[in-house]
């Protein structure tokens, strides 16, 4: 077998966050891929409480697990090699290579960046041996100056591994000029010479229009234009990563069941609702405190929390916990999932101070369980069924805590110990499975539970048709040729 040529690298970094740098990655993986070559995303450094479990044991951005999806390709630590999971006092638990290696406040984490760049450079190294082309994506503002003297997530690690920058700005968010030539303003002279053009996304309307503002950004920074996105409309049926992407609560009152996830401010993994969304036998909204369940629920979501003691505070904060009790009351329909199901049972104890201060607050009571948070966290794929009706499911646990007492199993895992429970009337029920509802036949059976049938929904290829139309749409007005020549081989250190 000849030898694989070295592999070529292009970084896609943005104007601010929420620009569509991810999915303008995955789109390119997915177009790149295609045509034959072998792709792989990378990260250096992500913040998100939307997280996928690998094959491996570890954990990465959900982002990057789109991707490699996209490149058809399984998902591995070295895609995301820093992820921070914002928490609460404690500010955010810090994940290296997929393992979590402690927490840190913002300033604490500013110090610890040096050292976690030897990280970055080596799995990224280790994707460079096995690939024909990295894609890189940034993380935030290109323009965070104030942040660019350890900086691992843009500039800096673009300047360390000497790899070229295209600048992504949105315009649909107003103002694209003045970020794109504003980030050429305030940037380092040596970091200016990395970019080798800009992209415009997320435009409507008649692209004529903005020729003459393609043109100023290209006079006025000297970088190449390299095409102007048209939104995608059908981004949404793609599983979001941020919580400012989660759906405004939908009005109601069109007859179909309602369905409602509590979105307390740590919520974590609510891509697990993702399928849901696109279910049109039912009405999906995400209540954020302050807006009350409505009385005409048929089920409420309990989502997993990255501080689940926090969140049930801000939950009881809410009026939440008096809405639940008479929504059970009126046989309504309650899900806990991981931080949920915790929050569901009689008592949560945090004896070694992991959440925040040393001790143990009271649940919900709605299920017979008790939580303590100790042990190593768990980060594993899984199958199983359910227990009553024998429902198979596949997913994923991402929790550090466990839970006990449980007389009502929910679900049977593989390897034959159970998970979960349900409470005797069958409409509270709790598990640590992520993934559970991307599960066809599992999504079907709690639809079932509130009368909805005859769903058609296939999630995952849904998900990967979806892949194909954004990369149709990337190919249609972007010069892929162009990107591609553009990428060039790293030049990287791996230590330091």
């Amino acid at each position: 077998m000849a030898a694989r040529k070295a592999a070529r690298a292009l970084m896609i970094q943005g104007t601010g966050s929420d620009v569509g740098k991810s999915l303008l990655v995955a789109a390119l993986a997915r177009v790149f891929t295609r045509r034959g070559l072998v792709v792989r995303p990378f990260k250096p450094q992500n913040m998100s409480n939307n997280a996928a479990v690998t094959a491996d044991g570890g954990e990465i951005g959900r982002a990057q697990a789109l991707q490699a999806r996209a490149a058809r390709v399984a998902p591995s630590v070295d895609m995301n090699p820093v992820l921070l999971k914002p928490q609460s006092d404690l500010g955010a638990q810090v994940v290296v290579q997929g393992r979590v290696v402690g927490n840190a406040r913002a300033r604490e984490y500013q110090a610890m960046k040096p050292k976690l760049l030897g990280a970055v450079l080596e799995s990224f190294a280790r994707l460079a041996g096995e690939a024909d082309l990295v894609l890189v994506e940034g993380a935030g503002s290109a323009s965070e100056v104030n942040l660019r003297a350890a900086d691992i997530a843009n500039m800096g690690f673009a300047r360390a591994a000497h790899v070229p920058v295209v600048l992504v700005g949105d315009i649909d968010r107003g103002g694209v000029i003045a970020s794109l030539v504003g980030t050429q303003a305030v940037i380092d002279p040596a970091d200016n010479a990395l970019i080798v053009g800009f992209i415009v996304n997320r435009f409507r309307g008649d692209p004529a229009l903005f020729a003459d503002g393609m043109a100023m950004v290209a006079d006025r920074t000297g970088w190449r234009s390299l095409g102007l996105v048209p939104f995608f409309d059908d981004a949404h049926r793609l599983p979001a990563e941020d919580a400012l992407g989660l759906p405004a609560r939908k009005g109601g009152g069109d007859g179909r069941p309602r369905i409602v996830v509590l979105a307390y401010p740590r919520i974590a993994n609510f891509d697990d609702f993702d399928p849901l969304r696109l279910e049109k036998g039912v009405d999906l909204a995400f209540l954020r405190p302050g807006e009350p369940i409505p009385g005409d629920a048929a089920l409420v979501i309990l989502p997993g929390s990255k501080a689940t003691i926090a969140d049930l505070a801000a939950l009881r904060a809410a009026g939440w916990d008096i809405d639940l009790a008479a929504h059970v009351r009126r046989g309504g329909h309650v899900l806990g999932i991981c931080g949920g199901y915790q929050m569901l049972g009689r008592r949560i104890s945090d004896p070694d101070g992991i959440e925040g201060p040393a001790g143990g607050v009271d649940g919900l009571g709605l299920l017979d369980v008790d939580t303590v948070l100790a042990g190593d966290k768990v980060l594993v794929e899984t199958t199983g069924e359910t227990i009553a009706g024998a429902v198979p499911f596949k997913g994923y646990e991402m929790h550090i805590g466990r839970t006990t007492g449980s007389n009502r199993p929910l679900l049977r895992l593989a390897d034959g110990k159970t998970d979960g429970t349900v409470n005797d009337g069958g409409t509270v029920a709790g598990c640590y499975i992520h993934g559970l509802l991307a599960d066809d036949r599992q999504r079907r059976h709690w639809l079932q539970k509130i009368g909805v049938r005859g769903s058609t929904l296939d999630y995952e290829a849904d998900v990967d048709a979806t892949l194909d139309r954004l990369a149709d749409h990337i190919e249609k007005h972007l010069d892929c040729d162009r990107l591609l020549a553009l990428a060039r081989e790293p030049r990287f250190r791996t230590s330091g």
